[in-house]
């Protein structure tokens, strides 16, 4: 069965010829060119998943993104868009991305992205099932993206929710960042390494509560999540 592409990009000569290459490659796309018919199309299409441009007509990227989590909070979605600042890539993930492409890219990079994010997706069959953690007074959900400490919940997002996952794995154990980042991000450039890092922070924020739990960083090499008795 091949993948449906949800592919809002308002650019015909970018959105054509993407739109051409994925469906030659077996992908199914539906293409919108504008942010105010996206969430319509999302509900008639029903996508496996969603690659959004950020600068879009009538209702930019980073918006139909926290639109669609709240409908589907397990759905994949990569932003395209050819900001490159860390604080643009930050606002992205915030907004509910599971990964983000800089213009201008690679049709075959694209490709491999898509199909990476999706063998990596909560709701693919081949997945690995253990999707549920205890962290010393945590409880982890990956599915549902939250962690709940007694009456506590924090909605997480999908990188932050990948990250920490990736680190229950690894419990006690190392988190090696390249591999880390090339199944997270797609790649283990500085530019991703330096966003893991701030993601990083953000996930010690939410564990403060236990203060048995500690990540510890391992220079050079990755992070290491420790319980302590």
């Amino acid at each position: 069965m091949s993948i449906k592409v949800l592919f809002a990009e308002d650019d015909r000569n970018i959105g054509g010829l993407t739109a051409q290459y994925l469906e030659s490659e077996g992908f199914e796309v539906r293409l919108c060119a504008s942010g105010g018919t996206v969430l319509a199309e999302f509900e008639k299409f029903k996508p496996d998943i969603c690659l959004l441009d950020v600068m879009l007509p009538i209702k930019d990227g980073f918006t139909i993104g926290k639109e669609i989590r709240q409908l589907n909070s397990a759905m994949p979605i990569v932003f395209i868009t050819a900001k490159s600042q860390l604080k643009d890539v930050l606002e992205g993930f915030d907004a509910g991305a599971n990964d983000y492409i800089k213009k201008p890219f690679s049709l075959e990079e694209l490709k491999a992205r898509l199909k990476s994010l999706m063998a990596f997706a909560p709701n693919n069959e081949s997945q690995d099932e253990l999707n549920e953690f205890e962290i010393g007074k945590y409880f982890f959900n990956y599915r549902l993206q939250s962690l709940k400490i007694g009456e506590h919940e924090d909605q997480l997002s999908p990188k932050e929710s990948d990250l920490l996952k990736e680190l229950c794995l690894n419990i006690h154990g190392r988190m090696d960042k390249s591999e880390a980042l090339k199944k997270i991000w797609g790649d283990d450039t500085f530019y991703n390494g330096r966003s893991m890092d701030v993601y990083i922070t953000k996930i010690r924020k939410y564990l403060l509560h236990d203060p048995a739990i500690e990540i510890v960083n391992l220079r050079g090499i990755g992070y290491k999540l420790m319980i302590r008795d």
